[in-house]
């Protein structure tokens, strides 16, 4: 499985700290380099600007599915991992990421014609993903009514449902982790056996 390179993810992850703390246009290059503790050679490696940071976004996403993976137990019902990584990701969304760039980069994807990264089936979340659930209609916990491929689309289908609901509302309606622990067993909960 492809995993984020550890230096990659501290300079995003950082970033998007900073992003959040300070706003985006007051946080410098320098500022990430400095608080990621890495050098200004490592930060142009993996970005050619700041602005590139925000196409990242998904990067961080991927990182924080990992770190939840090491913590899950492997015999934990699948369908329950699932949700559980759900949960995990929209409280990291909620606490550390600006509504206002979460909005760009959702909007982004929809407008551009080039690579929409959100949807690129080699991120670590397309395959963890995808893992799990053949795992789960193994396990007879996840239905086989339909194809691994089709229940991936519909756990993402309803993942970012939530996500954009929480964008066009502008985060002042609910908190997205309670709300998202109320809706996405429903949302997905058909597939469940």
């Amino acid at each position: 499985m492809a995993r984020m390179n550890k230096t990659k993810a501290k300079i995003t992850k950082v970033a998007w700290q900073l992003f959040h703390e300070k706003g985006y246009s007051e946080t410098t290059i320098d500022d990430i380099i400095a608080a990621s503790g890495t050098s200004k050679g490592s930060f142009y490696h993996y970005y050619s600007s700041k602005d590139e940071l925000l196409s990242s976004l998904s990067e961080l996403f991927d990182a924080k599915y990992e770190e939840v993976m090491q913590t899950l137990d492997p015999e934990m019902n699948s369908f329950e991992k699932l949700l559980y990584l759900c949960y995990a990701v929209h409280d990291m969304i909620e606490k550390e990421i600006p509504i206002g760039l979460l909005s760009s980069l959702y909007s982004s994807q929809v407008i551009t014609k080039g690579d929409k990264h959100l949807q690129n089936q080699d991120r670590y979340y397309y395959q963890i993903i995808t893992q799990i659930i053949a795992e789960g209609q193994q396990r007879g916990q996840i239905t086989k009514d339909m194809s691994v491929r089709e229940v991936q689309r519909l756990y993402t289908l309803a993942e970012r449902a939530i996500i954009y609901d929480y964008c066009i509302s502008n985060g002042s309606y609910y908190s997205l982790g309670e709300y998202t622990r109320k809706i996405m067993p429903r949302l997905f909960g058909s597939v469940k056996l």
